[in-house]
């Protein structure tokens, strides 16, 4: 007897169909056959499912019994197909009447005693389901709270194989899972729930200013400063004066976590950005993404968030030139053997570095003992092409034990949130009729319808360039961040102090050695 169950395969971060078909009752020696390209995972399914099925009280096939997952071009990877597999085999074996099977879209890794657990990809697999118009989603509990944030699908948690067969035959009703996603679900803190908060940082007033123009527009940052200045600590709380994610960007954010195995936890709060952190000995593959069974890396991770890289020159040269095509488009290709993906990576790079080996270059309480060519070798670890898709610069100095010392609060982070939810307005409402967001997406028809500029603010940018040896994706990042701050100020054209200030964030390509 034949039976067919609807599942799916995660590829990159997007579920396609997978058919689970079991037929029972061969003639030959009594066994079980999986065929259909199944992965390692896959293939000790039919261990774990068999005595499953024993536990939970029900009847093992006695007869030659042969499992396809169609489409056999497509190769399967993971445990999903653990319950989808054992409900075809109760159907299969008649001790499963379920006329409206085909109607659930299911997936769940079984424990030997009938139990559920979590897997990769609900979300994905619900978002499949809503394609293909099914029903309803059968899935683990955890793994089906993720997957009810999709609107209009519903979706139905199960605990154990016995009640996915109660369900399924009748017996048993099963309420729709409800999302409990809350918003301002969090830590007690700022208005956004973190625990982390500007405030706390002391002086630095350049870093501060040049970080929230970096927000604002979307714009990639580079922090030099010695050890101590404050870079690592003013990094982490970039997150905290972000604007909340839409709906949208948060189901994108959840779907990319959840096919790389996280789930809908403590760990990824709701509606927060990511913020990565990756150390500076990650290999190519750990950032880009990618394996034997291609995945999300780092950057796909911080999708719609931060990739915060510490210590920037001491990342393999070779794992930073990676970075650099999918910083200008917002996504990755990636190609495997086993197949081709593409990953949205759509982040704000925030990077650190100190100014030479040591550290202590230009600091007035420290001594510096570089020599000239140690300097310029440490800072040349850092591609021109890459530091030129970096659109601010700033130099973080060290603080002095009065700065340190003083007790007047510095501003907070919700205060500066609002401002850059204001400069945010302008630009969604700019680029409303496009899919970019923000400033530092634009594409050079938008930078040249965005931001004019007057002959005399030409000739002072012209000057800049020529004196710096800018390069002419330079010349876009300064114009493109002078939109930025223009925004900021509610300005509708671009000033000659926008220009200036934008000039300004351009530290390395000035070359100085104090």
């Amino acid at each position: 007897m034949l039976a067919v169950v609807s599942s799916g395969a995660l590829q990159g971060i997007e579920a396609i169909s997978v058919q689970v078909e079991v037929n029972t009752g061969e003639s030959g020696e009594p066994r079980i056959i999986l065929v259909g390209l199944p992965g390692a995972a896959v293939k000790e399914s039919n261990d774990r499912v068999v005595s499953a099925i024993t536990n939970s009280g029900w009847r093992a096939p006695t007869t030659r019994t042969t499992i396809n997952l169609a489409p056999g071009s497509i190769r399967k990877e993971g445990p999903v197909y653990d319950l989808p597999i054992a409900l075809g085999i109760l159907a299969s074996t008649g001790q499963l009447e379920a006329p409206r099977l085909g109607d659930y879209l299911i997936g769940g890794e079984l424990s030997l005693s009938g139990r559920t657990r979590p897997v990769k990809g609900a979300l994905s697999l619900a978002l499949l389901a809503q394609k293909e118009g099914k029903s309803g989603v059968i899935l683990p509990p955890i793994s089906a709270e993720e997957a009810s944030l999709v609107e209009n699908q519903p979706v139905y948690s199960v605990h154990s194989l016995d009640e996915a067969v109660q369900f399924l035959s009748g017996k048993k009703m099963l309420p729709r899972v409800k999302p409990t996603l809350n918003s301002r679900t969090g830590k007690e803190g700022n208005k956004h729930g973190y625990d982390l908060d500007f405030s706390e940082i002391r002086g630095q007033q350049n870093v501060r200013r040049a970080v929230e123009v970096s927000v604002a527009g979307g714009h990639n940052l580079l922090m030099i400063g010695p050890p101590g200045s404050g870079k690592s600590m003013i990094s982490k709380r970039i997150p905290t004066i972000f604007p909340e994610p839409s709906m949208e960007e948060f189901l994108e954010i959840l779907s990319i976590h959840s096919a790389s195995g996280n789930t809908l936890n403590e760990k990824l709060e709701a509606f927060q950005r990511p913020f990565r952190a990756p150390h500076h000995t990650i290999s190519d593959v750990g950032l880009l993404g990618g394996g034997t069974i291609p995945g999300p890396g780092e950057i796909s991770l911080a999708h719609h968030g931060v990739l915060f890289l510490d210590e920037l020159p001491e990342f393999k040269r070779s794992a930073l030139e990676v970075l650099r095509q999918p910083l200008e488009d917002g996504h990755v290709t990636i190609s495997r053997s086993a197949g081709k993906i593409n990953l949205p990576c759509s982040f704000m790079l925030v990077a650190a570095m100190n100014p030479c080996p040591c550290g202590y270059l230009g600091d007035p309480r420290r001594e510096c003992r570089c020599t000239l060519p140690q300097v310029q070798r440490y800072r040349g670890r850092i591609s021109g092409p890459l530091l030129d898709r970096i659109d601010i610069h700033v130099e973080a100095p060290s603080l002095s034990i009065g700065e340190l010392r003083k007790d007047t609060p510095a501003e907070s982070s919700d205060s500066l949130s609002e401002r850059i939810a204001e400069a945010r307005k302008i630009q969604q409402k700019r680029f409303s009729r496009s899919k970019v967001h923000c400033n530092g997406r634009m594409n050079q028809a938008m930078l040249k319808k965005n931001c004019r500029i007057s002959s005399s603010q030409g000739d002072l940018l012209q000057q800049a360039m020529e004196q710096l040896h800018l390069s002419a994706r330079a010349y876009d990042r300064i114009l493109k961040v002078s939109r930025t701050i223009a925004d900021l100020t509610g300005a509708e054209n671009i000033e000659a102090p926008h220009l200036l200030e934008a000039i300004q964030y351009r530290s390395l390509d000035r070359n100085v050695f104090y």
